[in-house]
């Protein structure tokens, strides 16, 4: 493959000349067939590694995401660039995954993004060896990794596709890694000639500190006053989001905030607000900034501590995309680090109350032993806890024990738009419309909307839209569709605005779930392993931030940024150790005698000119020194006492 022609793809669907850094290696490993391991940091580009070369081989290319939200931001954006893309993800009807597997095969569906869990279905396994695949693109390869900050035993699926698909070459991304884990993630993929390509973590633009704060509301109020410009603040709870915007409101900041449980409508209103620049300050929780493309977030604050390293990076990483001056700042307080520790052992219930929950879900959503594989439900967790009267803490956690062994998967805030297709041809639609005079204006509008796309594929409808359109309700609107669905003229699949619940294996008797106690243990280790290296970090006062997260991926450096909080007090101690040296050396040389200013530099040393000349007019604003009617410095208090 030459080189123009993935100059010219670039050129053609991003606009842009050059590639950054490191990508067109990337993109030539992959190119010539290599196994290939791509760590960049956030907002370094990751995704054009896979999706030029993507669009320069012959085929489909299957992209594995872990999160949803990821998935159908970069479906959409791939189909903005006029590049054919599709995504499988719970919540879908059988009928349109069935549709969007057949256009990988039949159609030209370029980039085909599926959950790891999806992998191991029948339908999947069946249809993906009649497929052309290119290339197998894993995005966010550490969850790969038990070492990893967000293991997710799904992704160890991804080996039996690579059985299926023998010679098809693999590129896994992320933007952080250990050493440990970039081992582990080449071990688990099985690479064979296998490249590694790592841009450094050090960003010279982006400054860290870290601060021992009790009132953090003073804290976050002077550094919003000090640095002008766009800033996330992120939290643990969606309460804190609301408290922490409404307080900085008060004060004259414009703020608002996000978090999962926000209905869509909302969570898209508010982000698409700050990313604009209508609200300056977004207070959210981690929920919030996978994806978004905000190249000008000059701070991000941490008013709570994250629990890994891995994580604060990359949410840290989201300031200063734009190369300029910016701040990362994690507040920390000597409450916030036992809490810290106390959440590992409530994030770990017992065995017996993980097979609970494990039952408690079964009998909620009526599933039979065997039953349910991939299988999603919509789920509220206040109505599981209010039928078993279960604890709210400990459940959840009891949830996310389930779903990091691989047993569900849980979609908190998940939203799927409605949509439709139809179920006849034009003939038949034609027909239909000249006998049902009601439903024929609706149908008209729908073809005028959404173009002929909807009798091969399924179309994002908005009944909101339909119902402005023509001058009618919502309510009227979507009935009008349940009556077409009902007559199978079109497939109706109304909107979901609920968590998403997966049972990713079928289901099993509760007192039979091969829950591996060992390694429960060990992960527990990990992560109490890794909320101490945050500790390590935050509290520490002797090494430069950016050298210690830099250790901690395994790059040695010795080169101090210049910028942390470390970095600077260092610097203000030398000025001051200059600053005192400097001034016992004048007040010396003036007791002999007095000079003018250009002596005293000469007699000094003239290297440092400018910093004597900075003493001395500190020296004269105290009083110490003057001049005399010949322009010669002397000491005040010498000449008071003769």
């Amino acid at each position: 493959m030459s080189l123009n022609t993935i100059h010219n793809i670039l050129q053609h669907h991003w606009g842009h000349s050059e590639f950054r850094p490191l990508q067109e290696d990337i993109i030539q490993s992959v190119l010539l067939k290599n196994d290939t391991l791509a760590l960049m940091p956030t907002g370094g580009g990751k995704s054009i590694c896979f999706q030029v070369p993507g669009l320069a081989m012959k085929g489909t290319a299957i992209v594995i995401s872990p999160l949803i939200a990821l998935m159908k931001d970069q479906v959409e954006q791939l189909k903005r660039r006029d590049i054919t893309a599709a995504a499988i993800y719970s919540g879908m009807t059988k009928r349109e995954i069935d549709i969007i597997l057949d256009n990988c095969i039949y159609g030209n569906i370029k980039f085909l993004y599926v959950s790891p869990e999806r992998l191991e279905t029948e339908i999947f396994q069946e249809r993906v060896k009649k497929m052309k695949v290119s290339l197998i693109a894993v995005d966010e390869a550490h969850c790969i990794s038990q070492w990893g900050y967000d293991f997710r035993p799904a992704y160890l699926n991804i080996i039996n596709l690579r059985e299926i698909l023998k010679n098809t070459p693999v590129i896994a991304l992320t933007a952080t890694a250990t050493e440990e884990v970039k081992k582990d993630i080449q071990n688990k993929l099985q690479f064979k000639n296998g490249k590694v390509f790592q841009k450094s973590f050090f960003r010279k633009n982006l400054s860290y500190s870290c601060f021992e704060e009790e009132g953090k509301e003073k804290k976050v109020l002077e550094i919003l006053k000090n640095v002008r410009g766009s800033s996330i603040v992120y939290v643990r709870s969606r309460k804190k989001t609301e408290d922490i915007a409404s307080y900085l409101n008060r004060k004259n900041i414009p703020a608002t905030f996000y978090h999962a449980g926000l209905v869509h409508s909302d969570r898209s209103s508010r982000q698409e607000s700050w990313i604009s620049g209508g609200t300056r300050v977004i207070v959210a929780t981690n929920a919030f900034g996978m994806g978004i493309d905000k190249p000008d977030v000059r701070t991000v604050i941490h008013w709570d501590i994250p629990d890994s390293l891995e994580a604060y990076y990359q949410e840290a990483g989201r300031a200063g995309r734009d190369e300029k001056k910016s701040y990362a700042v994690l507040l920390f307080n000597n409450n916030d680090l036992e809490v810290l520790k106390d959440k590992i052992e409530e994030s770990y219930p017992s065995i017996d109350f993980i097979r609970k929950v494990y039952q408690s879900l079964a009998n909620y959503f009526k599933i039979a032993v065997g039953s349910s594989n991939m299988t999603s439900y919509d789920f509220q967790i206040e109505e599981l806890l209010n039928i078993y009267k279960l604890p709210r803490l400990e459940t959840y956690y009891a949830i996310k024990r389930l779903e990091s062994e691989g047993f569900i998967q849980l979609n908190e805030g998940f939203y799927l738009p409605s949509r439709i297709m139809f179920l006849v041809n034009q003939k038949e639609l034609y027909e239909f419309q000249v006998s049902n005079e009601k439903q024929d204006t609706l149908l008209k509008m729908i073809l005028r909307m959404y173009g002929g796309e909807a009798f091969t594929n399924f179309v994002n409808i908005s009944e909101k839209d339909l119902a402005k359109n023509l001058h009618s309700t919502t309510e009227e609107i979507t009935q009008l569709l349940k009556t077409l669905h009902k007559y199978n003229i079109v497939e109706y699949d109304q909107q979901k605005e609920r968590s998403q619940l997966v049972f990713t294996t079928p289901r099993m008797d509760a007192s039979k779930l091969p829950l591996d106690v060992k390694k429960i243990e060990q992960r527990k280790k990990t992560s109490m392993q890794k909320i101490n290296s945050v500790i390590h970090y935050s509290r520490q006062k002797e090494r430069c931030r950016a050298i210690v997260l830099l250790d901690y991926f395994g790059e040695i450096s010795d080169n101090e940024c210049g910028v942390c909080d470390i970095c600077i007090q260092k610097k203000k101690q030398k000025e001051d150790k200059n600053y005192e040296e400097l001034r016992s050396q004048i007040l010396k040389m003036l007791t002999e005698e007095s000079v003018k200013t250009d002596d005293l530099i000469q007699k000094i040393n003239p290297q440092k000119k400018d910093l004597i000349i900075d003493v001395v007019r500190i020296m004269l604003d105290a009083g110490e020194i003057s001049f005399n009617k010949e322009n010669f410095l002397f000491i005040k208090k010498l000449l008071s006492s003769d």
